[in-house]
């Protein structure tokens, strides 16, 4: 059996994933508490620890996958086949949601994903010869360094470094991938999870590998007293850095990397004693089935809201909408809106909007748990 400590990780990583659900899924976007929606621009919400969550929970797994594997041709291959597959279910998933492949999106959270990995595992792949003893302990958080510190450098080509209309990857992925295929949320056409801004995110892969690799080392209260110390470290590190690189979810500057991932250390220190030194395991138990086939899930719940908004609607008959004509006209309702209009016949619209959500976190809990109990693990 694993060691409990590593049940921690598990845990966090269905934490993550019911988070990435709760806050993808409300009843309306118009009616959401705001810690759950993702800061504007600069700033850090609740909401903005889920994907740098979900990233870090990927490169722990990383550690596990390629902790006997050494660059060669297999194990190459292995994670660029790996890379390829998630990268094109993310297109298939953005085609579910426009299928119109002249105006489709190109990137998104799983192409990012799928990205990041796969920079990750290369590079761990080919450094490990160099990254032995001491070294180990060091040479990711150096390299994550030299990551940021090139992407920091390349940010300063554009006319104004941090801002929507003036930054280089917004530049970049507007004349690589066209304006029509970047995310229009902003205002302008920017997409979050753009190209240059990936070398940001790979950091936290690389981050959640390394701490894999020093919890595996460390007795389970040790272990938790290093990821409190070095979590408070990040964060003290995001709020210097934050000086001069404002923390941005959508640019995936430093500062945002540090901010996420030292309170993910402190939420898995959590962890750590809630499994490992009180022993309270029930307690995390339904997170761990959570997260045991966390990318399924995660499609899963795409295509689920992609029928209940796109495939299920039907036209509901009522009063024109020029008054005095009397005329009869119709207008359309998807199965998403009629199951949260349900919800706000018995509640205000921000309450309804959050229960609708909490539903979906607990249809999908229920998911994973006939999965696990199967001991059916979809790896992908």
């Amino acid at each position: 059996m694993a060691p409990t400590r590593f049940i921690a990780l598990d845990a966090l990583r269905g934490f993550i994933l019911a988070l990435m659900i709760l806050v993808n899924t409300p009843g309306s976007w118009s009616a959401v508490y705001s810690p759950l929606l993702h800061a504007k621009w600069h700033g850090f919400t609740f909401a903005d620890l889920v994907f740098p969550g979900f990233l870090f929970v990927v490169g722990a797994a990383m550690f596990f996958a390629l902790k006997n594997q050494q660059w060669d041709t297999a194990s190459v291959q292995k994670v660029l086949r790996r890379t390829l597959l998630m990268f094109v279910l993310g297109l298939g998933l953005n085609f579910l949601w426009t299928p119109d492949l002249s105006q489709m999106r190109l990137m998104g959270v799983l192409q990012r994903i799928a990205l990041c990995y796969g920079m990750a595992a290369l590079l761990v792949l080919a450094l490990k010869p160099f990254f032995t003893g001491a070294q180990q302990q060091y040479g990711i958080p150096l390299l994550s360094t030299l990551l940021l510190g090139f992407y920091w450098c390349v940010l300063q080509l554009g006319s104004e470094p941090y801002s929507l209309s003036g930054n280089i990857a917004g530049v970049i992925d507007r004349a690589v991938l066209g304006e029509h295929r970047l995310y229009q949320g902003f205002g302008m056409p920017f997409d979050p999870e753009g190209l240059l801004s990936t070398l940001g995110a790979v950091v936290n892969v690389l981050l959640g590998y390394w701490v894999a690799a020093e919890l595996s080392q460390r007795q389970p209260k040790a272990g938790m007293w290093w990821l409190l110390a070095v979590g408070a470290l990040m964060l003290v590190l995001s709020q210097l850095a934050a000086s001069f690189w404002p923390v941005n979810k959508a640019l995936w500057t430093g500062s945002y990397v540090l901010q996420s991932t030292g309170l993910l250390l402190w939420l898995l220190a959590l962890m750590v004693w809630l499994v490992d030194i009180r022993c309270y395991r029930a307690i995390c138990e339904p997170l761990r089935v959570y997260g045991s086939n966390p990318l399924f899930i995660y499609i899963l719940s795409w295509c689920w809201t992609v029928l209940l908004s796109k495939v299920l609607v039907w036209q509901v008959v009522g009063a024109g909408s020029e008054a005095g004509t009397g005329s009869i006209g119709s207008t359309e309702m998807s199965a998403y809106q009629w199951l949260y209009q349900l919800l706000q016949s018995g509640f205000a619209d921000k309450p309804a909007s959050l229960l609708f959500a909490l539903l979906h976190v607990g249809f999908f809990w229920l998911i994973s748990y006939v999965l696990y109990r199967r001991q059916i693990f979809i790896k992908i």
